[in-house]
């Protein structure tokens, strides 16, 4: 009984500690009612700037990426066990969002601003649409699995973890990737572009890239041809026309498995959330 109390309770804080650092992102990256922003950090030297921030960014790349590789998760989950591996991975990926919120410098140029009053709030809207793309995106997968509310509960209920299947329900039918897709909307869509936001944009832009990538070769290794033939007639990321209706094919939603990572759109989150 302690045992699972512990569990659920853990699985409880790290989804709440997630929701802080996710709605500490959209006002970070707007600028708005906090206290440091990506326009607004710490003063500092440019060359002392730049050095600390992709410092920051590259640390939060590399912990997401290599927490999320299958191999990392078999041997992770021989120390951390399976009902709370996916909490583990939200709790140690919204610490280092905090850490990056904290220490960011300030890269006060701007590269370029939108004067224009009806650009500036359809740019301010566009940005709000990105960060509604990426939350609707959370959920229609499986928003409590992916960030391991799921697996702490069925433990807490003392139930095995099921499987919820391959699925592609809505914007997942138009993209691959919506959940990246939100972010990159986000990250870009701003009327007054400074340095600093513009290194935040075109690194988190570039680490998403090569992200799924890697996402997307595990999880050919997963599902094979089923994904594959998914991913010949969806785009990744622009929602170009599709020649042909994608019917019987579905999205597999995060697991604690050691292919959880492989079978979902992970963290794409989560690797920002994430």
């Amino acid at each position: 009984m302690t045992t699972r109390f512990l569990t659920i309770t853990y699985g409880a804080v790290s989804y709440l500690v997630f929701l802080v650092a996710f709605l500490y992102a959209i006002g970070f990256v707007a600028g708005v009612g906090v206290p440091r922003s990506v326009d607004h950090g710490i003063a500092a030297p440019l060359g002392q700037a730049i050095t600390v921030n992709l410092l920051l960014l590259s640390l939060f790349a590399v912990q997401h990426s290599v927490m999320a590789r299958p191999g990392f998760k078999r041997w992770w989950t021989r120390f951390v066990p399976p009902p709370v591996e996916r909490s583990t991975y939200v709790l140690l990926a919204s610490s280092v969002l905090f850490l990056l919120y904290w220490q960011w410098r300030t890269m006060p140029a701007v590269m370029w601003q939108v004067t224009s009053p009806a650009a500036q709030y359809a740019l301010w809207a566009l940005s709000w649409l990105g960060w509604a793309i990426v939350l609707a995106a959370t959920f229609m997968i499986n928003h409590f699995e992916l960030f391991g509310l799921r697996q702490v509960y069925l433990a807490w209920r003392e139930k095995p973890h099921a499987d919820t299947g391959f699925r592609t329900p809505l914007l997942y039918r138009l993209v691959r990737h919506p959940l990246m897709l939100g972010f990159i909307i986000a990250f870009w869509a701003t009327p007054t572009m400074t340095a600093g936001h513009l290194l935040f944009a075109i690194a988190t832009t570039g680490y998403i890239l090569i992200a799924l990538q890697l996402e997307e070769r595990d999880l050919v290794a997963a599902l094979g041809s089923q994904y594959r033939e998914y991913r010949r007639r969806v785009p990744m990321l622009l929602p170009w026309p599709r020649r042909h209706k994608v019917t019987g094919i579905s999205r597999r939603v995060p697991s604690s498995t050691p292919t959880d990572d492989a079978r979902s759109q992970r963290s794409e989150t989560s690797r920002l959330s994430t």
